[in-house]
């Protein structure tokens, strides 16, 4: 029990400061796009999962590569690295694949519905990364709900109020536009707490992995 404590509270302490670092990121990008600051830093389009111009700097969805290479890192050095790298590294590229390539495996059904096979198969890309490294891992699910639960608060502002942001999908097609309840839990809750959170594990994971084998090749 005591041993189970110990592990969280190292967990919590290797998150906290990356939590903190997405948290500003993510006020930062509110402010910037209610304030009509540059539209290439601060676009109000809804972006995915592929990095378009700039404005995905200014954003977390990108921030899942350098924390998980930082995660990996010091979970390594603390001896919690993962028992085979080379069967986290499949894994992780098996985690990848699923996570773009599902789509193609999509059944043709109507939206929202649709969204729950794509929370699904990402869902899958990232439990699988348990198998290779599971401090990792559970470092990572930890980091993505401590970045995420504030973006699914401020969606639920945005949304409330229209405050005409890409959290709450300005200028999406007419389909999106639903009743306030179920408007919230089909286009922000759940996926922002299973499709990104799983994102941010599968990336992470992959970060992680670069860094370590970056890190091999220079020792030897």
């Amino acid at each position: 029990m005591n041993s189970d404590r110990t592990s969280l509270s190292v967990l919590v302490r290797l998150v906290l400061v990356p939590a903190l670092i997405s948290l500003a990121v993510t006020v930062l990008r509110l402010a910037g796009e209610l304030g009509d600051w540059s539209g290439s830093w601060f676009s109000k389009e809804t972006g995915g999962t592929v990095p378009s111009g700039v404005g995905w700097v200014v954003g977390i969805t990108w921030l899942a590569l350098p924390f998980g290479a930082w995660f990996g890192l010091r979970l390594r050095a603390i001896g919690k690295g993962p028992r085979s790298l080379t069967r986290s590294a499949m894994l992780a590229v098996l985690g990848v694949l699923v996570a773009y390539g599902g789509g193609f495996l999509i059944p043709r059904i109507g939206f929202p519905r649709v969204l729950i096979f794509i929370w699904f198969y990402m869902g899958v890309a990232a439990a699988v990364q348990y198998f290779g490294w599971p401090d990792l891992f559970r470092t990572l699910l930890l980091y993505g709900f401590a970045a995420r639960i504030p973006v699914v608060i401020v969606m639920f502002f945005a949304m409330a109020y229209n405050w005409g942001t890409h959290y709450d999908y300005v200028g999406m097609p007419a389909q999106f536009s639903m009743d306030p309840v179920p408007r919230f839990l089909w286009l922000a809750f759940f996926p922002q707490l299973t499709f990104w959170v799983g994102y941010t594990v599968v990336m992470g994971t992959l970060g992680a992995l670069i860094a370590l084998a970056v890190c091999r090749r220079r020792a030897s």
